[in-house]
């Protein structure tokens, strides 16, 4: 469901014991064996932090890819959470081969802002109006973004059946990983003109189809509520809420009956740098799946707006 990729995980252990190391890589056959879906995700784990040989379990080279795509891992197998380390944007290959590893996630964060650091793009400075085949091309040509990217594409590939959970978590370490910079040149990228490379794209940078489309569409209602069920989606949310659309939250909070006496043109949105930056915190959560306000019982059909207006609209960003 759309609920599971949100399950945060906040065990972290400093140390695992044999047990638990046996435990895992019991699991780790357990999800080759299984052949639903398991061993796809952990064939991209063996490659990406290159233990196929369990003692190169220490000697990933891209240390950064390696933990994200672990964290996918977690994130749609939670029975793995038991022995490896996460939390909501972190998660640790030591725990999950042993404790002969040693990296700790203050030393991830100085890889990954030292790997930024040595990309040009970072030192780009924000304009508005770029085409996403401009944008796209730039990550491609520059090593640091496209080591990301490649990652990133491999979960949420279109050759393969889509699952959107994986993608959705892929998209999230991807946009949350990078400088704020680099992140609103992809996000807020478009193809002004009929240009089908420049559609394919931003469908890529988008995470178009497989992370934004469920079928059938769900009404906005529904993935506001459902949102608002999960923990790290209702943290987002409200953070979305109180930074790009104070109005909304200084009016009326979470009363439904009082937000149906709002109408979209009544409602401004802030648009300043941390709306921007709650905004793209909301890529790869269930905020950013396309939702409806078809069908609906006219009571609903102003509320519906009023979501979709706040969740989809682009007049708070051009």
């Amino acid at each position: 469901s759309l609920n599971s990729v949100f399950t945060v995980l906040f065990m972290c252990f400093t140390s695992i014991s044999t047990a638990q190391t046996t435990d895992c890589l019991h699991l780790r056959e357990q999800c080759i064996n299984a052949a639903k879906g398991c061993e796809s995700i952990w064939n991209v784990v063996e490659d990406i932090c290159n233990i196929s040989v369990l003692g190169n379990g220490c000697k990933a080279e891209d240390v950064i890819g390696c933990n994200r795509i672990i964290q996918v891992l977690a994130d749609e197998y939670p029975e793995f959470k038991n022995c490896v380390c996460t939390t909501d944007d972190f998660c640790s290959i030591t725990t999950l081969l042993g404790k002969q590893c040693s990296i700790n996630k203050d030393n991830i964060s100085t890889e990954t802002k030292l790997q930024w650091s040595l990309s040009a793009l970072s030192k780009q400075a924000y304009t508005a109006n770029r085409t996403c085949l401009d944008v796209n091309k730039e990550c491609v040509e520059d090593e640091v973004c496209n080591k990301q990217l490649s990652l990133y594409l491999k979960v949420c590939s279109v050759n393969k059946k889509c699952k959107m959970e994986e993608c959705q978590a892929a998209i999230r370490f991807f946009y949350q990983n990078m400088p704020f910079e680099v992140a609103q040149m992809m996000t807020f990228c478009d193809c002004i003109q009929p240009d089908e490379s420049c559609r394919r794209a931003k469908e890529l940078l988008h995470g178009r189809p497989c992370a934004v489309t469920a079928v059938p569409p769900p009404s906005c209602l529904n993935v506001i509520h459902m949102c608002e069920e999960n923990k790290l989606c209702r943290k987002k949310y409200t953070n979305f809420r109180s930074k790009c659309w104070r109005h909304v939250t200084k009016k009326c909070y979470d009363d439904e009956a009082c937000l149906e006496t709002l109408i979209k043109d009544d409602v401004p949105c802030s648009a300043n740098a941390d709306c921007k930056a709650a905004y793209i915190s909301n890529w790869g959560t269930m905020l950013r799946v396309e939702c409806t306000c078809q069908n609906l019982p006219p009571a609903e059909q102003s509320l519906c707006e009023l979501f979709h207006h706040m969740l989809h609209s682009k007049s708070c960003f051009s």
